[in-house]
């Protein structure tokens, strides 16, 4: 099986990317709105097909991206029956489950966060995905969105310590960097819920937490119950070039189309002065400014014209979008490949040798 872990730095939010590598089939359990595109370009990079979107329950600290998604991508939404959410392609019981080629994943409820909790589990109980019901070496809070502490235990007790001992545990969230534990460990050592841990206890632990409400809630939980859905549905892309976008979050266009647009755009070369002049020699029409000066010299590009960043092999040029992105420079693109994949393919250059 195909498996990803994914990371929004946000939200602290863990993505999960499972698909089955014979048919290509994939879907991915709790996609973040913001990191829709970086998700799009990995299945795109994998030669996948992504055929569901899952959620453990309606978020309350980050807007999911399975609307989106399903936009770009033509997937398919689930969610938990008990949820509360509109908008989505099917409504999950206990039980039921979600294919993606030959392998599946099982919904089991696991209420107490919220009333709409799922747990996903692998068809060979290898992994499961435990979303805010059961983080490593804690849990999810219970005093909102029809929390309950006495219903998370049980919840826990019943549906995820059920599972044999080897089961990788995948949680939504993590804050301290940790990834995956197992039943067996949380059983041992999860200081709320270890199984040597009474219910009165966790009830007691859970009602005084004192924590404030997520910052994002007031948006995040409204955009979730319409499973991501913004009151403004453009999904559009830059258009002023057929742009590719990276896992690595970078825009990028490719040799050919700048070879027949060189008039239409502004090529900056970020390489030293001695590489531009150099063996691989220049775009025709490039101007050079070293990626080591361009914060200080960006006020010599305009910021409503289209600018292609190019360097040896896409590396340094790539680092270059970022930064004007950051200096709200919109239309930067950067040069896949670079010069080395420029003269491979044999496009004019001024300067430079065979």
């Amino acid at each position: 099986m195909i498996f990803r872990q994914l990371f929004d730095p946000q939200s602290s939010t863990y993505t999960y990317l499972l698909a089955d590598p014979a048919s290509r089939e994939a879907l991915l359990v709790d996609p973040v709105f913001e990191q829709a595109r970086r998700d799009a370009a990995l299945i795109d990079e994998l030669g996948l097909k992504l055929a569901w979107t899952l959620e453990t329950h309606v978020h309350a600290d980050h807007v999911t991206g399975a609307w989106l998604l399903r936009e770009k991508l033509g997937s398919r939404i689930a969610i938990s029956s008990r949820a509360g959410a509109e908008g989505a392609d099917r409504y999950l019981e206990k039980g039921e489950k979600i294919s993606f080629g030959k392998r599946h994943l099982q919904a089991h409820p696991t209420p107490g966060h919220t009333s709409g909790c799922t747990t996903y589990v692998l068809d060979d109980q290898a992994m499961a995905f435990t979303g805010d019901a059961l983080l490593i070496r804690g849990c999810g809070r219970t005093d909102f969105q029809g929390g309950d502490a006495r219903t998370l235990y049980r919840s826990v007790r019943e549906q995820i310590f059920a599972l044999p001992d080897r089961c990788l545990l995948y949680p939504g969230h993590d804050y301290r960097g940790l990834t995956v534990t197992s039943v067996g460990e949380e059983k041992l050592y999860n200081p709320r819920l270890a199984e040597s841990i009474g219910e009165g206890d966790f009830v007691g632990y859970m009602t005084h937490l004192g924590l404030p409400h997520p910052k994002q809630m007031d948006v995040a939980v409204p955009a979730n119950l319409k499973c991501g859905r913004p009151a403004r549905t453009t999904t559009a892309d830059p258009d002023w070039a057929p742009l590719t976008y990276t896992f690595a979050g970078i825009w990028e266009v490719q040799p050919h189309w700048l070879e027949e647009h060189l008039r239409d755009v502004r090529i900056v070369d970020v390489r030293e002065p001695d590489e531009f002049n150099g063996p691989l020699g220049h775009v025709p029409g490039a101007c050079l400014i070293p990626l080591g000066t361009l914060q200080h010299r960006t006020a010599e590009l305009k910021k409503d014209e289209p600018l292609i960043m190019v360097c040896r092999s896409g590396a340094r040029s790539a680092q270059a979008t970022v930064l004007l992105g950051k200096a709200g420079f919109a239309k930067v693109a950067n040069l896949s490949g670079g010069m080395l994949r420029w003269r491979a393919q044999r496009f004019a250059v001024d300067g430079g040798t065979d």
